[in-house]
């Protein structure tokens, strides 16, 4: 759902989606290409949240911020399941972790990836291409040209995502029984091996 907030609308570019079950909030701007999944809750109520194109932001995950702030997540920013961004910046092509949670005024460099559980302090600020983990997170070495071509791959999966929502997902009643041919597995395969080829 979307909500205004204060006279502020929500600014969604055409090509991205917002999940029905996710909440956006008043003084959001949501870039090209992006994806917000179920349970996502994205709250511009006290300050300015920006996403760039291309980023996600899976499901149950929340950014929100202090009063005041104006906060961004980069171009090709991947915000894995159910964690929370608060009042942090996150930089172009970073992948943060599932469950992680990024306080305050914390600023993530491009290509950085930030490990599952990971809890970064406020005020933190870690370089370009810092592998982070740990509570309190902390760099355990440089992410490798390897490493940022896994993240940039999966992250195309993800910007790919809204156009096939937009094409192909459906409220539905569900099935009673397992139909012997299932289609999901041949779309399933068919998206695996095109993540091998690249």
């Amino acid at each position: 759902m979307i909500y205004s907030f204060k006279g502020y609308i929500p600014v969604v570019h055409k090509s991205s989606f917002v999940h029905p079950l996710a909440a956006v909030i008043g003084n959001v701007i949501i870039g090209e290409n992006c994806y917000i999944g179920p349970g996502a809750a994205i709250r511009g109520d006290w300050g300015e949240i920006i996403l760039e194109g291309g980023v996600n932001v899976q499901e149950n995950c929340t950014v929100h911020m202090f009063p005041g702030k104006s906060i961004r997540l980069k171009e090709s920013s991947h915000v894995g399941h159910g964690a929370v961004i608060h009042g942090a910046n996150l930089g172009r092509n970073c992948l943060i972790g599932m469950n992680t949670v990024i306080m305050d005024d914390a600023e993530i460099g491009d290509e950085c990836i930030v490990g599952a559980m990971s809890f970064v302090k406020a005020e933190s600020v870690f370089k370009k291409r810092s592998l982070i983990v740990g509570n309190p997170a902390k760099v355990i070495k440089e992410v490798s040209d390897e490493m940022i071509q896994w993240k940039t791959k999966g992250t195309a999966l993800y910007q790919k995502l809204p156009a096939d929502c937009f094409e192909s997902l459906r409220e539905v009643d569900p099935l009673r029984e397992v139909p012997e041919n299932r289609p999901f597995q041949k779309a399933f395969y068919k998206t695996l091996e095109a993540f091998k080829k690249k």
